[in-house]
């Protein structure tokens, strides 16, 4: 199979024909053909899409990969792939179709905390696997997530001391998209904030897909205060951070500093609109190794863009399926119980550095890193921890490395 996204694509369309005929039917032929099937599941259509879809393209290139090496336990991977259409409801109905109709042992996918949520049930009453590849808000414990993106602890701990700290922000308005995960994020952001001596003058929100903008950095240019926080999702990052700019505003006197805005979103608003701003990931596309340009060359063949760039999901959604294939080479058989076991620890050199399972909580051990973003729309990494770190997904409550919340054993809700 040749390393090309399209190509590719209609491999995965010609087995859709053949999924017609009904599931049983199919895994019959999947078992005759020995191959092992998996669910993508990301918003191919709609406002999430213009990030959504590289998640699914990164997902598809590891696919690809793994099966021109041989695939996994001599069998090639079969994806099945399902648009979320950026909608809560519709996640839902097609992570039912992949576990229940497919029979999937696992699904690479999701993007928000909202579509997470929304399939979770399905996977933990079915006791099915989920691989989430986003930096997410914590406060969840799940032993059918393996969650391979960023914690507050990899993403906000080391980044709000610096603000305070190194740029010298101390008055925060934050602002985000109507849903759990910037909600959740600026409680974290807000503990942080005080702690380290800041204060925050505002908390607001615009629903998901919002591109009226101009009431919002009218509110901020008002306010008070010295930065931006913006915990903004989607396609409402581009009309926010162009309407902050049409304002008269500058990152040099007034920066945003993000946890969302990555180089999808850069690249969509022009490069000009975000310079000097500011985002906290593992990942950067900035990430300067041979590991890491080797993968930016693969992924542009892959889609066959020359000109495409990477970002932290992305490169979570890559990283994982390998993760998934070491865990259930580990474990000799491709049931939701034995990718649990095998998964715990595994390791892998990603493009972003050495990750880790954490066998524990099955968070993934990340290098937080800070990046200001140039005229080039890539981001000059200019603060890094010089190793990974363990997730702590309720560090907001006080959980450290040698008192944990989660754990193998499930969360200890009587901390909370």
């Amino acid at each position: 199979m040749s390393n090309n996204r399209r190509n590719f694509l209609k491999q995965t369309a010609a087995y859709g024909a053949t999924a017609a005929l009904g599931p049983g039917l199919w895994a019959s032929a999947a078992r005759a053909e020995s191959e092992i099937d998996v669910g993508v599941l990301f918003s191919l259509t709609g406002g999430l899409s213009i990030v959504e879809q590289s998640l699914a393209d990164a997902t598809l290139m590891a696919i690809d990969e793994i099966n021109a090496a041989g695939g996994v336990m001599g069998k090639k991977l079969n994806p099945i792939v399902e648009d979320g259409a950026s909608d809560a409801r519709t996640f839902n109905e097609r992570a039912s179709k992949l576990v229940l109709r497919d029979r999937v042992p696992t699904v690479f996918g999701c993007y928000t905390s909202a579509s997470r949520k929304a399939v979770l049930p399905i996977f933990e009453r079915r006791n099915n696997m989920l691989f989430y590849p986003t930096y997410y808000e914590g406060f969840e414990c799940s032993k059918n997530v393996v969650y391979t993106g960023a914690v507050p602890n990899q993403q906000l701990s080391n980044y709000i001391p610096w603000i305070i700290n190194t740029l010298g922000k101390k008055k925060f308005f934050i602002v985000g998209s109507n849903y759990i995960y910037p909600r959740e994020m600026a409680k974290v952001s807000k503990i942080l904030i005080e702690q380290n001596g800041g204060e925050w003058v505002a908390d607001e929100y615009l629903e998901l897909g919002h591109s009226e903008w101009g009431a919002m950095v009218s509110r901020i240019k008002s306010s008070g205060c010295d930065v931006v926080l913006s915990n903004v999702v989607g396609d409402s990052v581009i009309a926010f951070y162009r309407e902050f700019r049409n304002q008269g505003l500058t990152h040099d006197q007034l920066p945003i500093c993000a946890t969302v805005t990555s180089e999808i979103e850069i690249a969509a608003m022009g490069a000009e609109v975000a310079a000097g701003s500011f985002t906290s990931f593992p990942y950067f596309q900035a990430i300067d190794t041979t590991a890491n340009n080797d993968f930016v060359e693969r992924y542009r063949r892959f889609v066959d863009d020359s000109s495409a760039v990477t970002q932290h999901a992305l490169e979570c959604s890559y990283f994982q399926v390998y993760l998934w294939k070491q865990a259930v080479e580990k474990a000799g058989e491709v049931t939701p119980d034995a990718i649990r076991e095998g998964i715990k620890g595994q390791t892998f050199d990603a493009p972003n550095g050495k990750v880790t399972v954490d066998g524990e909580n099955l968070h993934t051990f990340l290098t937080p890193r800070i990046a200001q973003w140039g005229g080039d729309g890539q981001g000059e990494i200019i603060d890094e921890y010089p190793e990974p770190i363990k997730p702590l997904p309720y560090v907001a409550y006080g959980e450290t490395d040698g008192d944990l919340f989660c754990s193998a054993a499930g969360l200890d809700s009587s901390r909370l």
